[in-house]
């Protein structure tokens, strides 16, 4: 490619249309070329995206975040990123849903169809919910949550709410942001994500596992249980609920830094310190159990009743009742947490 292209796609986040590269000096013929070879890769019909930058791109946010750029470039009115798409471009953790669209927004009466890949969506939004980023304008992180939770229901908009609010958006911005959609379709798919949203949930993968305990009928559930050991140290369970913790995992923990993971250490030590942990916890009068990604998708009947079972044992050892050593130190630990 030459240099003069190459200049135009590195000043617009890697993309190139097709009349870009006619107008720089490259000719169809050398277009084809380079679609063949990988140097350019097609995002859609008339927009291209250098190859090495496609290549670093991760395809939970970073394709279709490009994807919604090259969508953008294309359009003729004045839209706005929104639901999935402005979550993408906020790197904002999501679950992608089996069939992604690019989502975009425009005033309107509520109504949404869907072209080439693009999902239009026409509804009322306020100027004071429209943010810009790198030069793109999208809806906020509470209003985007909120879409994605009357679009997609259950996963998706649980996963949203949770994460916006470990972004540091309040509940009552979420509140607010459903508030205009009072008598919108799937209104109550929205209410209810919002209603169960939880800033303790820590990941994409431990929502999901709130959503499998919440199953379960239980009450007095609670994230991110502070425990402090008899050697004043301080381990916190992912999901609590009486005398029971259930910690979530996801193979991420396992992989090594260097293949994109977590593990700062061989995948040996880190089981064994959670070997350990386990042990711990359960000298503090607490049960243990786990809870894994692909759990939220197994037949739901036999998830359930294995952590029924889980749940059961523990109340057969420890009751159901928390003891009062680890109430009193968890309100404390809280409290200093806060302070």
């Amino acid at each position: 490619m030459n240099s003069k292209a190459r200049a135009v796609a590195a000043a617009n986040h890697g993309l190139l249309t097709r009349a870009q590269a006619l107008d720089a000096g490259v000719s169809p013929a050398h277009i084809r070329q380079m679609l063949t070879s990988g140097e350019l890769v097609s995002v859609r019909h008339g927009v291209y995206a250098l190859g090495e930058v496609w290549d670093e791109l991760d395809e939970f946010s970073g394709r279709p975040g490009l994807r919604t750029r090259a969508a953008v470039r294309t359009m003729r009115r004045a839209w706005v990123a929104s639901h999935d798409s402005s979550a993408h471009l906020q790197r904002l953790p999501i679950l992608n849903p089996p069939e992604p669209h690019v989502h975009i927004t425009r005033p309107g009466f509520t109504g949404a169809w869907t072209k080439n890949g693009v999902k239009h969506h026409l509804a009322r939004f306020s100027q004071d919910q429209v943010v810009e980023v790198d030069d793109l304008r999208l809806l906020d992180l509470a209003r985007t949550a909120v879409d994605i939770a009357r679009e997609h229901g259950t996963p998706y908009g649980e996963i949203a709410c949770d994460s916006v609010l470990r972004r540091g958006v309040s509940r009552s911005a979420l509140e607010a942001a459903l508030a205009a959609m009072e008598h919108w379709p799937y209104v109550v798919r929205a209410r209810d994500a919002v209603a169960f949203a939880d800033p303790g949930a820590e990941s994409v993968v431990e929502t999901l596992g709130r959503l499998l305990v919440a199953c379960l009928g239980v009450d007095d559930m609670e994230t991110q249980f502070p425990v402090m050991l008899d050697d004043g140290r301080v381990l916190r369970g992912d999901i609590r609920v009486g005398c029971h913790l259930f910690e979530v995992h996801g193979k991420i923990k396992y992989l090594p830094v260097e293949q994109d993971g977590l593990a700062e250490r061989p995948p040996t030590e880190v089981v064994w310190a959670e070997k350990k942990r386990e042990r711990q916890l359960h000298q503090q009068g607490l049960g243990t159990s786990s809870i894994i990604y692909e759990d939220y998708w197994l037949p739901r009947r036999q998830v359930l009743a294995r952590m029924r079972s889980e749940y059961d044992d523990t109340v057969a050892r420890f009751g159901s009742r928390l003891p009062e050593h680890l109430v009193r130190n968890a309100r404390e630990l809280r409290g200093r947490r806060r302070a």
